[in-house]
């Protein structure tokens, strides 16, 4: 059997539940847009003329023989790239993955551009058996709500126009709307980046029926892993992810990964470990005491926090590390 990219069980706290998920990252061609400045998903990819259908049917067969999906409510499917792109998830794939996932709630990820009303409604026929009102949700990585930021920052490809327009198309097939936002992409000040995501989220509220906030992590063989290497980039702090979701009109929920490394979201090494701790438990619980008590708390660290925010000009090397 052919082995995804990554599967794993966790929890995911849904319409006020915390109910059992599996994660499903398959292996496929590629993204078709294959740009994305801070995406190393490109390299994770079968390469030549091969039979995509056979090996990711053969991915969901093992996926199927070591987490059985009895056991879990909440599926989220993602790609290399998109799961709903015909090129790089063949039809007798995705209706396979249908066949299985009857009966789940099921987190699908895609770009805009393949938001097929037909195809998601023909998805959610195959999944729905009445158990959720809505049973299938399109994820998007809008990443940011402005355009000049996800063109040159993230070179993304699509407009917040074209974001909307299949979020119009998601809802004519029957599924609701996940977003993803990128906290600090590159070429951003520590403080732009904040205001950026809290405008960004206020400007989606309305919009997505989830919304995902991700601190930006350095991949590797990256363009953002470039500048980072040079001094040129630096992750966000854990105090702006604190902040973001402190000051949300809505429940976001974040998955620090790498948080405390220097790769990932950081501080200063001492007070990471609990803020990631309290984030992950404000994920399940909603419970905005857990960020609020951890972000008065503070640590030596939020001082330099606060002078970056204020001295880190645009256009310019970071100030730390």
């Amino acid at each position: 059997m052919e082995r995804p990219l990554a599967c794993w069980q966790g929890e995911e706290r849904f319409a006020g539940n915390v109910l059992p998920s599996l994660t499903i990252i398959l292996k496929t061609g590629g993204c078709r847009h294959n740009r994305c400045r801070m995406c190393s998903y490109r390299f994770e990819r079968y390469s030549g003329e091969i039979p995509l259908t056979g090996l990711l049917l053969s991915q969901l067969e093992w996926v199927v023989h070591h987490h059985p999906l009895a056991d879990v409510a909440i599926v989220k499917l993602y790609t290399s790239g998109s799961f709903f792109d015909p090129d790089e998830v063949p039809d007798d794939v995705v209706k396979e993955a249908a066949r299985l996932l009857k009966g789940k709630l099921v987190i699908a990820e895609t770009r805009p551009e393949f938001v097929d009303p037909v195809r998601i409604e023909e998805f959610i026929s195959h999944i729905d058996t009445g158990d959720h009102p809505t049973p299938l949700y399109i994820a998007m990585g809008l990443e940011t709500t402005s355009d000049p930021i996800r063109e040159k920052s993230i070179d993304k490809g699509f407009s917040f126009s074209d974001f909307l327009i299949a979020v119009d198309n998601a809802r004519k097939g029957g599924a609701g709307v996940k977003a993803y936002l990128l906290h600090k992409p590159l070429f951003l000040t520590e403080s732009e980046a904040l205001l950026d995501m809290d405008q960004s989220i206020r400007e989606i509220a309305g919009v997505a029926d989830i919304i995902s906030m991700n601190p930006c992590t350095v991949q590797k063989h990256t363009e953002l892993e470039y500048y980072w290497k040079r001094g040129a980039y630096r992750p966000p702090y854990l105090w702006s992810v604190l902040a973001a979701l402190l000051s949300a009109p809505v429940q976001v929920s974040c998955d620090p990964v790498g948080g405390g490394r220097a790769r990932g979201p950081h501080n200063c090494g001492t007070c990471d470990y609990e803020i990631v701790r309290a984030i992950r438990e404000y994920n399940l619980t909603a419970d905005r005491g857990v960020l609020q008590e951890i972000f008065e708390k503070g640590c030596e660290c939020r001082e330099e926090w606060e002078s970056v925010l204020l001295l880190e000009k645009p256009y310019c090397m970071p100030l730390t590390r």
